[in-house]
Order: C-alpha cells, then sequence, then structure tokens
C-alpha cells in the first residue's frame, strides 16, 4: 500500500498532466468525487446535498501558482461562487488554499487576496476555511492564518494530524474552528508520522483536545469509521454540545456512512471540490485510497490503452496508461 500511495502522490505532481487535464473536462471516473467546473454546476451540487439535510464547504480546485494573474482570477471565481451561494441561501462555506492565491508569489499580494475573500465572504455570513497544504508551504500558511484571524471572526484551518507541529497548534487555535485531518502528503519523517496507527492515535487526540480544551467548533473530517465511533463515544461521554462538532467527509466517498450519521441527527458537511484544475486533487484521493482506482478503470475501459492497464499489472500501468492517452490528445 506505501508504494501505491507513492506512485499516485508522484502522478499528482506531474504538471504535464495536472495541464493536460484541464483541457479535457472530467474525465477518468473525476466527475465521481468533484462537483462540477462552473459556478452554475456548483450551485446545483450544493442545493443537491442541502436537499438531504447536510451542509457543504466548497473547494475551488487549484494550488501552487506562480502567476499573479492566475491567482486574481481564482480569487475572482472564489468570490464568485461565494456570492452565488450568498444570493441562493445555501447552507454553505468555503475552503481555500493560499498557493492558490499566490503564497508562492508574495506574502502581501497573497494575504491581500484572501483578505478580499474574507470580506466577501463575511458580507454574505459566510465561514472560511484557509487550508493546509504541504509542508513546505506551512510555515508561510500559518503566517497569512495568524494575520487573517487577528482581522476576522469568519475564518478557521487546517491541522493535519502527520505533522508533529499539529500537537502544539491544536492549542493555539483551540478557540477557533479547525477542520482536522489526517493528511494527505508525502512529508520527511522528520516533520511528520510514517506509520498509520501513529497517524491515527495522534488523529484521536487532536479530536479529544480541540472538543475539550477551547470553544471552538470541530470538524472531524474522516472517512475511518472506527474513529468517527470512537469520536461520538468520546462525545457521549463528555456531554459535548451538537452545535460545537460536525462530521466531515469528501464528495463521492461514504455516501451511505454520511446518511446514516444525517439520520442519526449529527451534523455532517460534505467537502465539494469544484474547478477544472481537479487533477491532483483526484490522484491524492486515489493515493489515500488505491482501491478507488476502480474510479479510473471502470470509467475508461472503452480505452485499448486502459483495457490493458486493468489486465495487466494494474496501478502502475494504469498510472502510465494515464499518461500516455492524456499526451496523446495535448
Amino acid at each position: 500500500m506505501p508504494l501505491l500511495r507513492d506512485i499516485f502522490i508522484n502522478l499528482s505532481e506531474n504538471q504535464f498532466l495536472n495541464n493536460a487535464s484541464k483541457k479535457m473536462g472530467l474525465k477518468f471516473g473525476a466527475q465521481k468525487v468533484v462537483g462540477g467546473i462552473t459556478v452554475e454546476e456548483t450551485v446545483h451540487r450544493i442545493k443537491d446535498i442541502n436537499n438531504q439535510g447536510m451542509s457543504v464547504t466548497f473547494d475551488n480546485l487549484g494550488e501552487f501558482i506562480t502567476d499573479k494573474n492566475d491567482a486574481r482570477e481564482a480569487k475572482e471565481h472564489i468570490i464568485e461562487i461565494i456570492r452565488a451561494i450568498g444570493e441562493n441561501g445555501l447552507n454553505a462555506s468555503g475552503s481555500i488554499k493560499l498557493t492558490q492565491l499566490g503564497l508562492n508569489i508574495d506574502h502581501d499580494f497573497c494575504a491581500a487576496n484572501a483578505r478580499e475573500i474574507l470580506e466577501a465572504a463575511k458580507n454574505e455570513n459566510i465561514f472560511i476555511n484557509i487550508d493546509m497544504e504541504n509542508y513546505a508551504s506551512h510555515h508561510a500558511t500559518i503566517r497569512v492564518v495568524d494575520l487573517m484571524m487577528e482581522e476576522f471572526d469568519n475564518v478557521g484551518t487546517v491541522l493535519q494530524s502527520y505533522l508533529f507541529d499539529s500537537a502544539e497548534d491544536v492549542y493555539k487555535y483551540k478557540d477557533r474552528r479547525l477542520r482536522l485531518v489526517k493528511g494527505a502528503y508525502k512529508e520527511a519523517p522528520q516533520v511528520a508520522f510514517q506509520d498509520k496507527k501513529d497517524i491515527d492515535k495522534a488523529f484521536e487526540s487532536l479530536i479529544r483536545t480541540h472538543l475539550t480544551e477551547g470553544e471552538g467548533v470541530t470538524s472531524i473530517a474522516t472517512h475511518d469509521h472506527n474513529i468517527i465511533h470512537n469520536a461520538i463515544d468520546f462525545i457521549n461521554e463528555h456531554g459535548i454540545p451538537d452545535d460545537q462538532f460536525e462530521f466531515q467527509m469528501l464528495y463521492g466517498f461514504r455516501k451511505e456512512l454520511q446518511r446514516e450519521l444525517t439520520e442519526d441527527g449529527y451534523h455532517v458537511c460534505v467537502y465539494v471540490p469544484t474547478g477544472n484544475d481537479w487533477y491532483a486533487y483526484f490522484m491524492r484521493r486515489l493515493a489515500e485510497r488505491p482501491q478507488n482506482i476502480n474510479l479510473v478503470l471502470k470509467s475508461v475501459t472503452k480505452d485499448p490503452i486502459f483495457k490493458t492497464a486493468a489486465a495487466g499489472t494494474g496501478v502502475v500501468l494504469a498510472g502510465a496508461a494515464l499518461y500516455k492517452l492524456m499526451a496523446r490528445k495535448k
């Protein structure tokens, strides 16, 4: 399993594949885990999920932008979605990635873009979560997060349990709304746990700490039913109020579990990624759960390249076939 994870992480960082995917629309099963490309499609998806009794946090896909015009375009698209959510009275919040807004270009430029988004969201009474990305951008992200938290009360962030830093950061942000996750990037053993058991243990510790040490809302973002059930037991034992936590899951994953939790009276928020920059996100989802390679194989088995991949050694050939097919359609 670690080998498969590394393969998909490496594929997610392939710039050629990422650029090629933007020209192809949602392919290879991505339409099952990405909510759409346009604002209209995003609004439609949010309405559908709201009608099922769940809230949404949208994510305009894209990261590691190095051109200011691209960052401005991303910012404007996010603000457009925010205004559409407000106009339609939807139960939704937003999630933003700072590398999409120019974090790798200039700190002040990125902060200004984030500030515009938060102002627009504040006008619509919408909460914005600033995502954590890879560790290379971690400390720069924290700088902007702290700055935005000084200026706005409708902003929170994410802690990744595989990072050693998170054990202290959970106290730093104990009174803020936090999304707690395991982590989806490949990080060095000097900064992150490598073993699943250690990551899970740290994750459950973050959940318990944030639920009890401060006043911030805890978004428990996982599909791991064992961790969810353990969290519910802890919540019941400590009498945690319903409005102090929620369960978050990705669009397209564990739909039955989402419905079960909703029917049991728990708040469930669905993380809905949108936009045409879907490739890196999709590959990381496969890295987390390689059995989802079926999403790829089932959607493209009519292509002879992928028939060979499916009949052969599986994931490695499928990745190679994906590269060849995209290259052919460039």
